[in-house]
């Protein structure tokens, strides 16, 4: 019963120290101060409202959304047959092509964004839209892939097998056995792929420009030269867009179901 409540005390006091972070930068955001200021000195709005005026950030908020939602899209057509076939099929250098597929996991996001650099600027994709939306897609397809390959179990082969024993074609057995089944795991790597694509910094840097550019680019590149608590709203307008992520990963799967799914 000690231990019970020693360890439960243990685990509020680490989350508490993991969110003050972002209390500070919530409360810095709505400070009436022109400085960063924390406890804020007065409560206002106005600094959100000085952000949103402004057409540069509105520029890279709407760039980072389109963006992290196209990598998300094309992540979960590729990697959904990609499980598929890792599931159902045994042939030689599986785990080496898994291995692979899952790499950008364990690889640093600068070298993987140099790399991508040079190599796109022998086709000339350099720097723009279509480089960011492959350099993207590379760092988030794992999530899909590993969330979907937790869902494909031997259970489930069986039911696949089933339906096709009782007469579905392979379409139906995917759409209304295969695909319900697997939904948790698409719905699981695809927030978690769309958040890995918001907040990054380290790949998108290298084909940025000022008119193609990310929030996070955005905020990296203003701290440098000022630091007011515009940076704070932004910053907490982005702590917003992945509470938002949880919030609907919740609602469409619910966080417990997830959990004993895994």
């Amino acid at each position: 019963m000690i231990a019970r409540l020693l360890l439960r005390l243990v685990s509020w006091a680490v989350l508490g120290y993991m969110l003050l972070p972002l209390v500070v930068i919530l409360g810095a955001s709505l400070t009436a101060s022109s400085f960063l200021a924390f406890p804020p000195k007065g409560w206002t709005l106005g600094w959100y409202t000085q952000m949103l005026s402004d057409p540069s950030y509105v520029a890279s908020f709407a760039t980072s959304t389109v963006l992290a939602l196209a990598a998300t899209l094309v992540a979960v057509l590729l990697s959904v047959p990609a499980a598929l076939a890792m599931a159902r099929y045994d042939f030689a250098g599986k785990g080496a092509i898994l291995a692979a597929l899952t790499s950008p996991l364990v690889f640093p996001h600068i070298v993987l964004g140099a790399a991508l650099l040079q190599f796109g600027g022998y086709f000339g994709l350099t720097r723009s839209f279509l480089a960011l939306l492959i350099g993207h897609t590379i760092i988030v397809s794992p999530f899909v892939l590993r969330s979907v390959l937790s869902m494909l179990t031997p259970e489930q082969r069986a039911l696949e097998e089933a339906s096709s024993d009782l007469g579905a074609n392979p379409w139906s057995t995917f759409w209304f056995v295969v695909l319900p089944l697997i939904r948790p795991g698409i719905v699981t790597g695809s927030i978690f792929a769309f958040i890995s694509s918001w907040i990054n910094v380290e790949l998108s840097i290298f084909n940025t420009t000022p008119a193609l550019n990310t929030i996070p680019v955005k905020l990296f590149n203003y701290v440098q030269y000022t630091v007011d608590p515009t940076i704070a709203a932004a910053s907490g307008a982005t702590i917003l867009v992945v509470v938002v992520a949880v919030i609907v990963l919740d609602l469409c799967i619910g966080l417990d179901l997830l959990s004993e799914r895994k």
